[in-house]
């Protein structure tokens, strides 16, 4: 899969936890890796920014590596994804859980997000950004389904 929007064309360390990404498709991105660093004990070398200051992008332009270390490497994206939730916006990853959450094919995701499947596919590979509308949408299914559909959007005349 050697999709422009996940090849890597410069990255660079901008803080002791913060990247800033290019891709091949000339989107820009700025990252915190501070929660992820912390959360997982593999990482626990990027703590030390001179080890963190010391990221380029893989051989393959697929992916980053920190000071050389394969142990310290990850996916182009997997940070795409991140970066993006950072900035408020939904990534191609939540579809895809949001997809596996509810075994749902592409089909029944189009349909239950009214958009076509061609489109609902560009989404879900990271091709074509998730509008806005299409990640509340997967949020009020959630709330949907918890709620249950009989009572899921009754106006609350008490509000």
């Amino acid at each position: 899969m050697n999709h422009k929007h996940f090849l890597l064309t410069a990255v660079m360390a901008i803080g002791p936890t913060r990247l800033a990404l290019r891709y091949a498709d000339d989107q820009a991105f700025e990252l915190d890796l501070g929660e992820v660093i912390n959360k997982h004990p593999t990482l626990a070398k990027l703590r030390d920014p001179d080890v963190f200051a010391q990221v380029e992008p893989d051989e393959w332009n697929r992916g980053v590596v920190f000071a050389g270390d394969d142990d310290l490497a990850l996916a182009s994206d997997n940070l795409r994804a991140m970066a993006i939730e950072q900035s408020g916006e939904f990534s191609h990853q939540q579809l895809l859980v949001w997809m596996a959450h509810h075994a749902m094919t592409l089909d029944a995701a189009a349909a239950a997000l009214d958009v076509s499947r061609r489109m609902l596919a560009y989404y879900r590979s990271g091709e074509k950004p998730i509008p806005r509308t299409v990640g509340l949408a997967m949020l009020g299914w959630e709330i949907y389904l918890l709620r249950g559909s009989e009572h899921a959007f009754e106006y609350n005349a008490a509000a």
